[in-house]
């Protein structure tokens, strides 16, 4: 009988190397004219990155699924029968977006994978499989709401919701996906741990010259779906006391929730993303906008607060402006923990290697969010430059991205070989609504 030859040892610079060359081939996809992406969910360049992706996760060695709400799962088999550490993020982006949200996190997953197939089990015995995950709209540009993808994985968004959401154009994600064969007939790989490593998307890091961010918490948010009600009315001849202008109302609002933030400077952040008006007509006093309003801090009181202070704005606003506001809570959670011994574990892996970390909160939502309701998760973070996030100057060192990859690494090995999985998972004591 003869014995296999032995494994080339592994050479770390090539391994960076090929890293880097794969981030700017998968930045391609959907690439803007300023250096970003447009990748919206189930958009020909997100169908395009896919199609690159699962043929470079097969090139390595990984099975590759999809389960029945597109998510992507390249599946590595170790342990005939176990379940799987599920490692990653989400390809899809903003409409002119960053190259690094979220598509940084997959492709570390991915290479990281591949970096502990290649040792065979040499440095941790596998008790555990590995999968890496590609979430489906994350970002909620294209299809509300946002992290679609994991909330059907977790059970926290119905399937059948999920796929009758629609775009603007009332295209649903079920007709967006039946033709890209990205729809599975299954759930996806059974979780038993879980990882992502993600750009900070504030300066928190780079400002205290850490290069790892271990995630302790999310910051408590409430969203609200608000639409202003006014009466249609001509731009021109209608008398201004006449007027119950809906755009004026919504306006009102906008700066009222940027005027809450500065009320409490640091621990609220506030934002109006969205503004719809109806008719839209430069000749028409609107009968009606809609806004979508977030509300998020560190500290639940202050949350509290700002929601009272909230209400008594909308009623100003209607008097004010002659309307009637409708304000539906559409989203809540309080401050979110992740599992102290997934911060711990990643706090060692740094040390290890010798790379300066600290915990930090998200104020972003991410999937991990999700999945520490389900199973242990560790989220990490790198700097980002400047802060700089959804915008196509977002960027993160490649020092940093190499960092992280490392830290991941050392994270999913650790987990494959069976730690952290007698922690228990987060239930928080607020739910999303």
């Amino acid at each position: 009988m003869t014995s296999s030859p032995p494994r080339p040892p592994r050479d770390p610079a090539a391994d960076d190397a090929r890293f880097l060359r794969d981030f700017e081939t998968m930045s391609s996809f959907g690439a803007t004219p300023s250096g970003g992406v447009d990748r919206q969910a189930a958009s020909e360049a997100d169908n395009a990155q896919r199609r690159w992706f699962a043929g470079l996760l097969e090139e390595n060695g990984l099975r590759v699924v999809y389960d029945r709400v597109g998510n992507q799962f390249g599946l590595l088999e170790r342990v005939p029968g176990a379940p799987y550490v599920v490692v990653g993020s989400h390809m899809d982006s903003q409409p002119t977006a960053g190259r690094y949200d979220g598509a940084y996190g997959v492709l570390a997953a991915a290479h990281a994978v591949f970096r502990i197939a290649a040792e065979d089990g040499a440095e941790a015995p596998p008790v555990h499989n590995l999968a890496v995950v590609n979430w489906f709209n994350e970002e909620g540009s294209r299809f509300t709401p946002s992290m679609m993808g994991s909330a059907v994985y977790t059970g926290k968004l119905p399937l059948e919701t999920a796929l009758a959401a629609s775009d603007s154009s009332g295209t649903t994600v079920a007709e967006a996906l039946a033709p890209t064969g990205f729809l599975g007939d299954g759930d996806g790989p059974e979780a038993v741990l879980c990882a992502e490593i993600h750009i900070e998307q504030g300066r928190l890091l780079e400002n205290s010259g850490t290069t790892i961010g271990l995630v302790g918490a999310s910051w408590a948010a409430s969203k609200y779906e608000i639409t202003v009600h006014g009466e249609q009315a001509h731009s021109g001849a209608t008398a201004m006391e006449d007027r119950r202008d809906a755009l004026v109302g919504a306006s009102m609002l906008v700066v009222a929730a940027r005027e809450l933030a500065d009320r409490f400077p640091g621990v609220l952040h506030t934002a109006v993303g969205r503004l719809d008006v109806y008719p839209n007509s430069p000749v028409v006093v609107p009968s009606r906008a809609t806004l979508l309003l977030d509300l998020r801090s560190p500290d639940e009181a202050v949350l509290a607060e700002a929601d009272e202070l909230l209400l008594a704005e909308v009623a100003r606003v209607e008097a004010a402006a002659n309307v009637t506001v409708e304000r539906t809570l559409s989203h809540s959670w309080g401050v979110n923990p992740y599992q102290p011994e997934g911060v711990e574990l990643a706090r060692a892996s740094a040390e290890r290697l010798g790379l300066r970390s600290g915990e930090i909160m998200t104020v972003a939502g991410h999937d991990s969010i999700n999945m520490k309701e389900r199973v242990p998760t560790v989220m990490l973070f790198v700097p980002s430059a400047g802060g700089v996030s959804h915008n196509e100057g977002e960027y993160t060192e490649d020092a940093d991205l190499l960092a992280g990859l490392e830290v991941l690494t050392d994270v999913t090995r650790r987990l494959g070989a069976g730690e952290l999985e007698n922690a228990a998972p987060h239930v928080p004591g607020r739910n999303r609504a």
